[in-house]
């Protein structure tokens, strides 16, 4: 067992070297990846030990890089693909959503699009417009492309691997506010499947499910909540594009109520589909109705208001009051 304490960060620099050292058909593309290493320096040091052809620097121009991207994968490569800020995807939106997802199904399964697109996403860290929101369920919406999220550095290590080594297209959104939270990472053993969901604290009054950087928000929510004698269980989706709802509705069976917690905008959030298919599994079973927490349905606000935007210890543990109150 090779066990190591890291960051986020470092355990996705170290995934992705394995990557490339792993297969020379891995590419890594985006702006400013190379000699800067990012902007959160999550490919530092790549280009130098790897070279300019294999993490390239690209214009600045969001739409040719995943073009690019997806012309590399016709030929046989893995390109791995930048987009510097979760809000400068747009351009490159039609290409993701016309081209790579949807070129397997319309070459019968002939073409596979083995791309993985890496999005920093979400608040916290004090940025300007277009460089804070979570733009996740318009990836997770369409039929063809996976998206995930990992909240530890666990599962950013290895969820980046097995992202690499799939022939879907996978949209893998980074929780950048997370990026130098450490955690303990077994470099040889994988943790489970890429879409599973798994349990990150037990417990039988209440599910909590989140993604990404609203894992650590539950659970210091459900360690609160122990200490007035309730018993939270919390379950990290880490798949939003297919969802684990087995392991949804196997918590939420024992537990009898369900709070779906995302930094997103609540309305049309993946918040929504999950309450709507876990009502429909789990009717007889629920004793309160499923609630949601996330954020407003507003633009992204100035960075001085942010924390009354993001979900929040408070937020999170009014509904897990409301709900048990039913």
């Amino acid at each position: 067992m090779a066990m190591e304490k890291m960051s986020i960060a470092k355990a996705l620099n170290e995934s992705l070297r394995k990557a490339l050292d792993t297969d020379p058909k891995t590419l890594i593309m985006g702006e400013d990846v190379g000699k800067l290493g990012g902007v959160f320096r999550i490919t530092d040091g790549l280009q130098k030990d790897f070279g300019e052809d294999r993490v390239i620097d690209t214009p600045l121009a969001e739409s040719g890089i995943v073009g690019t991207a997806i012309g590399l994968a016709l030929r046989g490569y893995r390109p791995i693909v930048e987009i510097q800020f979760d809000g400068f995807v747009f351009p490159a939106y039609d290409q993701i959503v016309t081209q790579l997802a949807k070129m397997h199904a319309r070459s019968l399964g002939k073409i596979k699009l083995p791309v993985v697109v890496r999005i920093p996403y979400g608040g916290g860290i004090g940025a300007v417009e277009h460089h804070s929101e979570s733009p996740e369920a318009l990836f997770a919406h369409v039929a063809g492309l996976k998206v995930v999220s990992p909240s530890n550095a666990s599962d950013a290590y290895w969820m980046m691997q097995q992202a690499v080594q799939s022939d879907d297209p996978v949209i893998f959104f980074e929780p950048k506010r997370r990026y130098w939270d450490k955690g303990e990472v077994d470099t040889e053993s994988i943790p489970g499947g890429l879409h599973r969901a798994s349990v990150a604290r037990t417990g039988t009054d209440l599910t909590l499910v989140a993604y990404g950087p609203m894992v650590k928000v539950c659970l210091e929510a459900a360690a609160a909540a122990q200490e007035e004698g309730k018993s939270i269980e919390v379950v990290d989706l880490r798949s939003m594009s297919p969802i684990d709802f087995d392991a949804i509705q196997a918590s939420v069976e024992k537990t009898r109520r369900l709070v779906v917690v995302h930094e997103a905008p609540v309305f049309y959030g993946s918040g929504a589909e999950i309450a709507a298919r876990i009502t429909e599994r789990c009717f007889y079973h629920l004793e309160a109705p499923v609630l949601r927490v996330g954020g407003y349905h507003v633009p992204y606000p100035p960075a001085r208001l942010e924390d009354e935007y993001l979900p929040g210890l408070d937020r999170v543990l009014d509904a897990v009051d409301r709900s048990l109150a039913y």
